[in-house]
């Protein structure tokens, strides 16, 4: 009487056991999942620095243009086509100056 219970006990907890490491949702897939995660955010990680590198070579090179421009108008006088170059004097500079 007691064997037929036992025995469907045992067969439910080895099912129950099953699911719990294999099936699906189970421990095996799940640290599966987690080591994709960390994988995925190792990955994360390399493409952030990666686009903050660009991102800080993009405004490198757009403030380079400009500073460059700014230097070439300031110290050197030059223009763009079209443009016309006025060239004011202070006075007071000039008697300055020796």
């Amino acid at each position: 009487m007691h064997r037929p219970l036992l025995f469907a006990l045992l067969g439910l907890f080895v099912l129950l056991q099953y699911r719990l490491w294999l099936g699906d949702g189970g421990i095996t897939e799940r640290q599966s999942l987690e080591e994709q995660v960390a994988d995925d955010g190792e990955e994360n990680q390399r493409l952030a620095r990666r686009n903050k590198a660009l991102a800080d070579r993009v405004i490198e090179l757009q403030e380079g243009e400009e500073m460059l421009e700014a230097v070439a108008r300031e110290e050197l006088g030059l223009v763009r086509e079209g443009e016309e170059f006025i060239l004011f004097i202070d006075s007071e500079r000039e008697e300055k100056s020796p």
